[in-house]
């Protein structure tokens, strides 16, 4: 297949993967979800099935989807990357191109779904992880670390599925991010997938996520209108606004976008090498 038609396999591919992906994480977080209060086993088990997703509809390149996974491949010493796709500079680069674009508009379209439910969410921080990844306990070695275990599974456990006959595919690399999330995602939310991370912050830093439920909330009855109860509820809106602490800043966490790029590839690049010795 030509790069082409690589870049746009893992562009639509990745996209399915984050819109899904993010949209449970919108789903269990945000204010006036059905969703809300879901738990992280739901946000596993929704990861899970938005990889599944992703790689049946981005079959055609090999279904990356994760630059961590190309890297792995690449140090694997394998010779394609896919049918009819060589291991090279370029098709590395377009691989890297199609999973970060298609992360960052999968990203647009989750929020697009769940615009009035950012909207009517006043913490910063939910919305946030909405799009990326962020720690429980900030400490840059031991998040790196994580990230790098997790990846390391990730990748060595999906390079050894090309030696074994099960041929489950899609529904065993579905399970395996479910077990990653239950059993490594605690520290840091388990990026896993350089692409997952970055492309979706700069979406976040982007969007107009703000906070406008004040808005939203409103007696039906306009203030000033003259009508039953349209001083009170004018009165009452200003109170509730004087009332209200004062909103956090949008705060995309530049600080610590490069552990979920550093650590994954990281990992991949170990998992590739000892896949050249074990298998």
């Amino acid at each position: 297949m030509s790069l082409g038609e690589v870049f746009v396999s893992e562009t639509l591919g990745t996209g399915m993967l984050i819109l899904l992906g993010a949209g449970v994480v919108a789903n269990v977080l945000l204010a006036r979800s059905k969703g809300k209060d879901g738990g992280f086993l739901l946000i596993n088990f929704g990861w899970g099935l938005a990889v599944m997703a992703g790689v049946y509809v981005a079959y055609k390149s090999g279904a990356h989807l994760n630059p961590a996974v190309t890297v792995g491949i690449l140090t694997s010493g394998a010779d394609t990357y896919a049918k009819g796709v060589e291991v090279s500079f370029g098709s590395t680069l377009v691989y890297f191109g199609g999973q970060f674009l298609g992360a960052f508009l999968g990203a647009c379209l989750a929020f697009v779904a769940y615009r009035k439910q950012f909207e009517a969410e006043e913490d910063e921080g939910k919305k946030l992880a909405v799009f990326s990844t962020g720690p429980e306990v900030r400490s840059p070695l031991w998040n790196v670390l994580t990230e790098v275990i997790g990846t390391f599974v990730l990748v060595f456990v999906v390079l050894s599925f090309a030696k074994t006959p099960s041929g489950l595919g899609p529904l065993a690399v579905a399970l395996l991010v479910v077990g990653i999330g239950a059993s490594l995602g605690g520290p840091t939310g388990y990026a896993i997938n350089p692409a997952r991370d970055l492309g979706p912050r700069i979406a976040h830093a982007l969007l107009p996520t703000g906070y406008k439920a004040a808005v939203a909330d409103r007696a039906a009855v306009p203030a000033g209108s003259g009508g039953p109860g349209a001083d009170y509820a004018e009165e009452a809106d200003h109170a509730a606004e004087a009332e209200r602490p004062p909103l956090a800043a949008k705060n995309s966490d530049w600080g610590y976008a490069w552990i979920p790029v550093v650590g994954p590839i990281i990992g991949g690049i170990l998992a590739g090498l000892l896949s050249q010795v074990v298998f």
